[in-house]
C-alpha cells in the first residue's frame, strides 16, 4: 500500500532549488491541489519542467506568478503573459523544448536511456551547444535526458497501491514524468480500494507512485480557461 497523506504533507520535502515536473497540458490535468499546498509551503527558486505555463491565475501558471520558478523548461508560454515578461526580463531563466522532444527526454530518463536522436531543431537555434550525429546520410541532434527530483501528477481513479487512471488530456506528459522522478505525488479525486480499479483503465501503474494525496478542488482554480 502506498502511503496516503495531506497535499502539506506530501509537498514538504520539496526544498528551495528542487526540480519538479508537473503533468497536464493548458492547466488541463494540473494537480491543482498540489500546486496550492507547493505555494504555501513557500518553496523558491524551483526548476519547473512541464509541457506549458497554463495561465496566471490557474494550475501550474500560480508557480511561476507567485515568484516560485527560477528555470523554466517548457514547450510553451505564450497563454501565461507572466512568463513571457520574467523571460525578457531576465527575471527566470527560460529554456524552450519542441514539445516531441521534450516528451522523448522525459521518457529517456525513466527508461534509463543515454538519450534520444531526432531530427527536429536541425538548422535553427535549438542545435546550438548540442552534439549532432549523421546517420545514413540525415542529420540528428543528440538530446539528453531529463528528470527531475518530484513529479506532480493529477489522476481521475488511483487505488491503494497507487495505481492510476488518467483521462483525455490529463494524460499528457505525466505517465513519463512518473517514470522520470525520483518521488511522485499523485493527486487523486477518488481514492479505491485495490481491485476496484479496472486494470484495463490503468494508465500508470503503482510502482512509479510514491504518495497519493485526496484532491480538494479550490474554487479559484476550477474556471480553466477553455
Amino acid at each position: 500500500m502506498k502511503p496516503i497523506m495531506t497535499a502539506e504533507k506530501a509537498v514538504k520535502n520539496i526544498s528551495d532549488g528542487a526540480t519538479v515536473m508537473v503533468g497536464g497540458f493548458m492547466a488541463c490535468g494540473n494537480p491543482f491541489t498540489l500546486i496550492d499546498a507547493l505555494i504555501k509551503k513557500g518553496s523558491k527558486k524551483l526548476t519547473l519542467i512541464t509541457s506549458d505555463t497554463g495561465y496566471p491565475e490557474v494550475g501550474v501558471g500560480r508557480l511561476i506568478c507567485q515568484d516560485r520558478v527560477e528555470k523554466l523548461i517548457a514547450s510553451h508560454i505564450g497563454t501565461n503573459p507572466v512568463s513571457g515578461r520574467k523571460m525578457n526580463a531576465g527575471e527566470m531563466q527560460v529554456t524552450l523544448v519542441p514539445q516531441g522532444t521534450l516528451a522523448e527526454r522525459i521518457r529517456a530518463k525513466g527508461a534509463g536511456l543515454g538519450g534520444v536522436l531526432t531530427p527536429t531543431g536541425i538548422g535553427t537555434e535549438v542545435e546550438n551547444g548540442k552534439q549532432k550525429l549523421t546517420i545514413e546520410g540525415r542529420d540528428y541532434l543528440l538530446e539528453l535526458p531529463l528528470g527531475a527530483d518530484f513529479a506532480l501528477i493529477k489522476a481521475e481513479i488511483c487505488d491503494r497501491y497507487g495505481n492510476c487512471f488518467l483521462p483525455k488530456a490529463a494524460k499528457n506528459s505525466a505517465a513519463v514524468m512518473a517514470m522520470a522522478a525520483d518521488h511522485v505525488i499523485v493527486e487523486a479525486d477518488n481514492i479505491v480500494e485495490p481491485g476496484d480499479l479496472d486494470p484495463e483503465k490503468v494508465t500508470i501503474p503503482g510502482v512509479f507512485i510514491s504518495t497519493i494525496v485526496k484532491a480538494v478542488l479550490p474554487a479559484s482554480n476550477l474556471d480553466v480557461p477553455k
